[in-house]
């Protein structure tokens, strides 16, 4: 009801017209971030369309310019950080500036990511008026930092969008205007939380100070930069799972959920040590480094969708993957068990392989959501297997497919709350250590 509702309330109050707070426009505000906060009404939201093959050669992208942005009387913006998108920049009046945001090219996914830096010589109040290309609908509520490390949503009630609607009959945000107040001190506004290059390196020496955990480079992006690897376990690499996290840069939610979920396999409790001694677990954090760098909507440095290239494997990055994986099964004689993916989307969503198809530890996916779905008071899961006849272009189906691998496209909401995630993440972690370690020991004591 509450979506229905939303919608209602739109075509009535603003379709084809701005609106701003006020006592009606304030109420429709908080309709729509019940909206945006991934509310559910009785009927689950159904996920994206089946995916589409598409050439995944590599096409020009268009490179922001760098710099900073002197829009007069003191007032400065600028996109000289890494993850920044900004890529035009104007004084509209006294009050107001409006701001561009581009895609790398074109077509491309309807995920317009920005960031960028502000800051005046005198403390002031202005509006920030984001728009896009045409076609272009917005979808991330903005977060606001002093130091680009800490993050909060700016005041709903300060924010505001010009709806229209679509021929399907949905009633979109086009753009976005909100009201800042601000002074020599940097304000960082932003899609999602920013998580760079440092954060990353950060991130993973802190969990190779534990012996059991190591990171390589197992190749290069199409502009050169290193594709990290981590290896968790101490194992002999006869059992193995692969997780992924960022093949799409915008997707912070689902790199949250990742680095979570790696946490409590490199964990020191019981269970991590027992799974640890048994599997061995791959991780390659950030597939598509070179995107995340340029602050892109969708694609990698090759103007490509990484994640409808693991048919063709076209680019260095599906490559790098490919060999690695292929090299480990050649070299050891093992086997990858599971496979999972994290990405964003507008709700959280599991996308499956079709539940008749079984790999190498058949049943072990469902059987995951379902454990986890019994520690989280609430929590209904939503679940989408994919279509057997689907183009087996995903990473998914890569796992599955060519390597037998159980697999999980692991979906998380925009707007998740970040406290829930992480539950969600740690259960779901738990829950498949715990699955894979009692098969494997029921597999050994049949053989016995």
């Amino acid at each position: 009801m509450i979506r229905w509702l939303v919608r209602r309330m739109m075509m009535i109050s603003c379709s084809g017209r701005r609106f701003h707070p006020g006592s009606r426009g304030l109420f429709i505000i908080m309709l729509m971030m019940a909206w945006f906060c991934g509310c559910k009404d009785a009927s689950q939201w159904e996920g994206q369309e089946q995916v589409k093959r598409v050439s995944t050669q590599t096409v020009p992208i268009q490179l922001q310019y760098r710099g900073t942005f002197d829009l007069g009387k003191g007032l400065f913006v600028s996109n000289e950080f890494e993850g920044a998108r900004l890529n035009g920049a104007a004084r509209t009046n006294d009050t107001l500036i409006t701001l561009l945001i581009t895609p790398e090219n074109t077509p491309v996914n309807n995920s317009p990511w920005y960031a960028f830096k502000i800051w005046s010589e005198k403390a002031c109040g202005l509006y920030v008026h984001i728009t896009y290309p045409e076609g272009v609908t917005h979808r991330y509520f903005p977060k606001m930092s002093r130091d680009g490390l800490n993050w909060t949503p700016l005041d709903s009630s300060r924010c505001f969008s010009t709806m229209k609607t679509t021929e399907k009959g949905e009633v979109v945000p086009v753009d976005l205007t909100f009201q800042l107040t601000i002074d020599r001190d940097t304000s960082w506004i932003s899609a999602q939380e920013l998580l760079t290059s440092l954060q990353l390196e950060r991130w993973i020496r802190h969990l190779e100070t534990r012996p059991y955990v190591s990171d390589t480079i197992i190749g290069k992006s199409h502009e050169g930069r290193a594709i990290q690897l981590l290896k968790i376990g101490t194992g002999d690499d006869q059992k193995m799972i692969m997780i992924f996290s960022r093949q799409h840069p915008p997707e912070v939610t689902g790199y949250l959920a990742m680095q979570t979920f790696v946490e409590t396999i490199s964990a020191d409790s019981e269970l991590a040590k027992n799974f640890r001694n048994e599997f061995t677990a791959y991780v390659v954090p950030v597939i598509n480094p070179d995107g995340v760098y340029h602050g892109h909507w969708r694609h990698n440095g090759g103007g490509v969708d990484l994640n409808r290239d693991w048919a063709n494997l076209n680019q260095p990055e599906t490559r790098a993957i490919r060999d690695f994986m292929s090299q480990k099964t050649v070299a050891t004689g093992g086997k990858f068990y599971f496979g999972i993916d994290f990405h964003s989307t507008q709700e959280d969503i599991y996308y499956t392989i079709p539940p008749e198809m079984e790999g190498n530890m058949p049943g072990l996916v469902p059987a995951m959501i379902r454990a986890t779905t019994g520690e989280l008071d609430g929590y209904e899961p939503n679940i989408k297997p994919n279509s057997p006849d689907e183009p087996r272009i995903t990473s998914t189906s890569y796992f599955f497919f060519e390597y037998g691998a159980e697999a999980v496209t692991y979906e998380v909401g925009d707007n998740t709350s970040r406290v829930f995630i992480r539950r969600k993440a740690e259960v779901s972690a738990i829950k498949l250590m715990e699955l894979m370690l009692q098969r494997t020991s029921r597999h050994q004591t049949d053989i016995k």
